[in-house]
């Protein structure tokens, strides 16, 4: 797939099914990640690859912080519980801030970003199915903590991949005219 086309079609693939990816895919999804914008070459990112034993452990992970926060139904263990195993694999994108003069935390964060959107658009251009999901996990302290996350760290999405299970949804069509306007 060409490049325009991987930028200007890419959707996200909410149902996903093993295998993840091959090492030759993960090698391409991996090198897109560092090629993403980054002002004064910081690389604030660093990312956590969690298949097989360790999705359940991040599922574990998962539970125990939302149990420190509220009472849970069985339903609800057994949902935070599963959460990881949506797709045969989770990236745990983290932003890496380093104290810098002319590039503020918030612009790291944005390139840790930007690494994860690359990540997607190489998925998708090699025909792994991706989505990016952030959301209470990805802001809590116990996540944070029980993955390794340093005090000058944050979780700035998971990304699911796997092979699509059942067609792509369709490319919804977006008319650029409706986001994009002169300025005087």
């Amino acid at each position: 797939m060409d490049a325009i086309t991987a930028l200007t079609r890419r959707v996200s693939v909410a149902k996903l099914m093993a295998p993840a990816p091959t090492e030759a895919q993960l090698t391409i999804i991996r090198q897109a990640a560092l090629r993403a914008a980054d002002h004064g070459n910081l690389r604030p990112w660093r990312f956590l690859e969690v298949s097989g034993e360790g999705l359940h452990r991040l599922g574990a992970l998962y539970l125990a912080a939302m149990q420190c926060k509220k009472a849970l139904s069985e339903a609800q263990q057994q949902r935070f519980k599963a959460l990881p195993l949506r797709a045969p694999m989770v990236i745990v994108a983290i932003a890496q801030f380093t104290d810098h003069p002319k590039v503020p935390k918030e612009e790291q964060r944005i390139a840790a970003g930007c690494a994860v959107q690359n990540m997607l658009n190489a998925a998708f251009a090699l025909g792994v199915g991706a989505y990016w999901r952030t959301g209470e996990l990805a802001d809590d302290l116990q996540v944070a903590k029980g993955l390794g996350l340093t005090e000058s760290e944050v979780i700035v999405g998971f990304l699911y991949l796997g092979q699509p299970d059942g067609p792509l949804k369709r490319c919804p069509e977006l008319n650029p005219k409706e986001y994009f306007q002169a300025w005087p």
